[in-house]
């Protein structure tokens, strides 16, 4: 039985592409009302993880469950249903260039429902004023910084009010000061609203400061889990590298591959 705080659940799942395994047997709980941080080397299979949480893909092995229910076992109206409840901030951002950032927010809910016209308005700007916006509303894309792209992309994350949120590496190619806004954010909204928050990142220092709990992700296992404190005490020689970004370590550096001298000399290609 999964426990009653576990909002989020992998149950023993496995992912791959083609031939390449990316996911092997991962056993996760996410609980509600907190800020969970999927951390680990690029290409581990992060983005991967939230796009199996979306339902956009279906593990090869296991389940994935949201508020107790198999996506896989979901109809396509069930699973459309429950995807309005999470919000999700992309990498990118993701706006659309040729709208403004009002009608950027505005988008879902013209898509999704039948509101009148002054209830978006309404929904709208509160959302832009929750992210400090308010007042760009009539500006296009092009026009705002990386910081502020962002901060439009969380204001249209939770126009419909969502239990959970993933954020896909949130504070990549930002400045310093629009990453401490972000982290503000997410740790405000989170605690205002009662999200349980998903982080893939990256970004060590900034996912430490505030996330309640970090899975370490690395060869398609879990590498270590815990708070933050219990993972910066870990005796785990991998975690201390990962965390302290040294090149030094049992991390590997090369690809796995035949050995250079084979390679070079050898009679097979």
């Amino acid at each position: 039985m999964t426990e009653p705080s576990a909002q989020l659940v992998f149950e023993k799942v496995s992912y791959g592409w083609g031939r390449r395994p990316l996911l092997r047997g991962l056993d996760i709980r996410i609980p509600r009302g907190k800020i969970t941080t999927l951390m680990g080397p690029s290409g581990c299979g992060k983005t991967t993880m939230l796009r199996l949480l979306g339902g956009q893909l279906a593990p090869s092995a296991g389940r994935v469950l949201v508020n107790g229910k198999d996506l896989r076992r979901l109809s396509r109206q069930a699973l459309f249903h429950l995807r309005m409840r999470m919000g999700m901030l992309f990498q990118s951002s993701a706006l659309f260039t040729d709208l403004t950032v009002f009608e950027n927010v505005a988008f879902p809910l013209r898509e999704h429902t039948d509101l009148p016209e002054r209830l978006i308005r309404n929904i709208v700007l509160m959302k832009l004023h929750t992210v400090g916006l308010r007042g760009a509303r009539e500006l296009m894309p092009a026009e705002l910084s990386g910081g502020m792209e962002r901060r439009v992309a969380l204001a249209r994350a939770i126009v419909f009010d969502p239990e959970i949120v993933m954020y896909d590496d949130p504070f990549s190619g930002l400045d310093p000061v629009s990453i401490s806004v972000i982290m503000d954010l997410i740790r405000s909204l989170n605690r205002s609203l009662g999200l349980t928050s998903i982080i893939v990142s990256h970004d060590v220092d900034e996912v430490m400061a505030i996330s309640d709990q970090v899975f370490v992700i690395s060869e398609g296992q879990i590498a270590g889990q815990g708070s933050p404190q219990e993972l910066k005490r870990t005796d785990s020689a991998w975690i201390q590298q990962f965390l302290s970004g040294s090149p030094d370590g049992p991390a590997h550096f090369h690809y796995p591959a035949r050995a250079m001298g084979e390679e070079l000399f050898g009679n097979g290609s």
